[in-house]
């Protein structure tokens, strides 16, 4: 192949991981739509190389043993020094495929993991040595805990320890890759503000997510992530969580997760202060989805009963539309501070 078709196929490679990404998730989506390049091909392939793990975590047709055996040869696909290759991982996980006709977006990405992984293996060695082993990191972790709760069939986190220890998992190591990328030539003081404050800036998301995804988690993925002992607490046994009669209760321990992601939102504000806008990274790419994170813990205190009732709790289209408009122009760090005072007392586009 010449150099100019290694170039056409690289390119039409790209193009199909961004189309990919669109699919795959609206806040990620959004993220890359606001990048430059490069960052914004490198943050778009170390996001579609963590959802293929993801997707095979969350799959609750798949076994929790056959869960970790493919997840082990995906970190296997991953590792240089290994002569595993993303088609014979396709090949593994095929059995579990559901139908072209019948397979989401999520499960497409898992289908052309050669695409993927060898759209990232032609970036350039600084970046993509940056993300390997934070995207390892995520998948030997998310192997772990499947293989941790085999026996229960899904996730039954028990402890607010050991769901910090999934959210590390499954966003921290995302941050480290985030914040490998962006802190290149930034200087010493700023690079350990963003490796400090990296840790809160992904909680907040994931933390997020815990509590507004309850329904969709335990009937769509048979996983519990709100601490067993919190629902012990409120009477509430993890397989019954979305039972009528515990509303009450688990309404309760949603509060509390929404409560604790709270705690981090200071954190996440200073990673944002510090963030560079460098190597094609911008400072709307990241403060758009801290700030949906600021608004959907409003809604979440305003009706947490709602995760339950209608499945989901999520603030309205026009919001996000009106945040998407505030960044439009350029926007400070300090109008950052004042976006998150007016979204935690209503709606911005009221």
């Amino acid at each position: 192949m010449t150099t100019s078709q290694s170039r056409s196929t690289e390119d039409a490679d790209m193009e199909w991981c961004y189309e990919a990404v669109h699919g795959v998730s609206r806040t990620f989506s959004i993220t890359v739509d606001r990048l430059e390049e490069p960052m914004a091909r490198q943050i778009c392939l170390g996001y579609l190389l963590c959802r293929v793990a993801d997707t095979i975590e969350d799959a609750g047709h798949i076994p929790p043993g056959e869960q970790s055996r493919l997840l082990e040869q995906y970190d296997r696909v991953l590792d240089p020094e290994d002569p595993t290759d993303a088609e014979a991982f396709v090949a593994e996980v095929g059995s579990w495929l559901p139908e072209p006709e019948e397979r989401t977006e999520d499960w497409e990405v898992v289908a052309r993991t050669p695409r993927v992984v060898a759209t990232y293996e032609a970036l350039e060695e600084e970046p993509r040595e940056i993300m390997r082993e934070p995207v390892r990191e995520l998948v030997d972790g998310m192997a772990m805990f499947t293989s941790r709760y085999a026996e229960e069939g899904g996730l039954r986190l028990q402890t607010l320890e050991e769901l910090e220890e999934y959210c590390w998992y499954a966003a921290g190591t995302v941050g480290t890759l985030i914040t490998g990328l962006v802190s290149r030539g930034a200087s010493p003081e700023r690079a350990a503000t963003l490796r400090d404050n990296a840790r809160s800036f992904a909680l907040l998301l994931q933390l997020v997510n815990v509590a507004k995804d309850v329904e969709d988690d335990y009937h769509e993925e048979n996983n519990v992530y709100l601490p067993a002992e919190w629902l012990e607490e409120e009477d509430v046994e993890s397989e019954a969580v979305t039972d009528d009669a515990n509303h009450g209760g688990v309404t309760t321990v949603i509060r509390r997760v929404a409560g604790r992601a709270e705690g981090y939102l200071d954190g996440a504000h200073r990673y944002l202060e510090a963030v560079p806008e460098r190597h094609g990274n911008t400072l709307s790419a990241w403060a758009i989805p801290y700030l949906l994170a600021v608004g959907t813990l409003r809604e979440l205190r305003e009706r947490p009963e709602d995760v339950l009732r209608e499945g989901d709790v999520k603030i309205s289209r026009a919001e996000v539309y009106a945040l998407l408009q505030a960044f439009e122009g350029d926007v400070s760090r300090a109008h950052l501070q004042a976006l998150r005072e007016e979204m935690v007392e209503g709606p911005l586009h009221q």
